[in-house]
């Protein structure tokens, strides 16, 4: 399996504080199957200040150090990478990456306060010709009054990915709702595990390629965490790559049900 959106690197954002943790995660990821991840800490402005040059560098640094530890896990880069004004001009600068140098880029939006002109966003990066994956949709408080949009962006050519344990309960209901009616509504290109540490979010990739075949069958939960993911490492086009399978879309009735349960919180 490939994981494109795991916070390894030691020391650069929130993700794991020392190396000791990092080689942790990494032999968690392997024993989990996974066998290419991309080291994607975020980039916000104003709180994580990191740029390609130091990403390259670190992940230099942890592929070393994994060799000497006999971690047979591949490593790539990237960036979880926030909506700012001038993110195109700092893509083309090289100073924010798209995974592993490809046209593909972490895009994360806000995730409490939906950005205006969001969408916009999003378009103006793909008239450059970059595809926006944008993280975690299913885990943003703004979902359910905004579900439409990330249906549209789909149809317009923007990527989504689902984190792995939203869709196996380990965020709790709402995220698994979410997670769960994107997944079924043909609306999610690929899972990443959006790892952090080894204890409370662990770099764990199959169980819910497991619990995604349950609900869209064994070759697209391949599709989501192996052909995707290796045609985005190898920058193929999307129209090259499987497409989103046609399911209808679900009764408004469900998300009627999670208003009256849970409220829009």
């Amino acid at each position: 399996m490939i994981d494109l959106h795991c916070h390894l690197l030691p020391g650069i954002d929130d993700g794991p504080a020392t190396l000791d943790v990092s080689l942790a995660m990494a032999r968690c990821a392997v024993a989990d199957g996974i066998t290419f991840t991309a080291c994607t800490p975020h980039i916000y402005p104003g709180l994580y200040e990191n740029n390609q040059a130091g990403i390259i560098a670190a992940v230099d640094a942890l592929r070393l150090a994994l060799a000497e530890a006999g971690i047979p896990l591949q490593l790539g880069t990237g960036a979880d990478t926030h909506l700012a004004p001038d993110l195109l001009g700092s893509i083309r600068a090289g100073r924010v990456p798209t995974l592993n140098g490809s046209r593909y880029l972490l895009l994360e939006p806000p995730h409490h306060v939906a950005p205006p002109r969001f969408d916009q966003s999003v378009f103006s990066l793909m008239s450059a010709g970059i595809v926006p994956v944008i993280t975690h949709p299913e885990r943003l408080s703004w979902i359910e009054t905004h579900y439409s949009v990330f249906g549209e962006l789909v149809k317009q050519g923007a990527w989504m990915q689902i984190t792995a344990g939203s869709l196996t309960g380990r965020f709790g209901r709402r995220p698994k709702y979410w997670a769960e009616r994107m997944l079924d509504e043909g609306l999610v290109h690929i899972l990443a595990t959006d790892a952090h540490h080894i204890d409370k979010r662990p770099p764990l990739l199959g169980e819910a390629r497991d619990a995604a075949a349950t609900r869209v069958g064994a070759q697209e939960a391949t599709h989501l965490v192996q052909t995707r993911p290796q045609g985005i490492i190898d920058d193929v086009s999307p129209c090259q790559l499987p497409p989103l399978p046609e399911r209808p879309r679900a009764p408004q009735r469900r998300a009627g049900l999670w208003q009256r349960l849970f409220g829009n919180a």
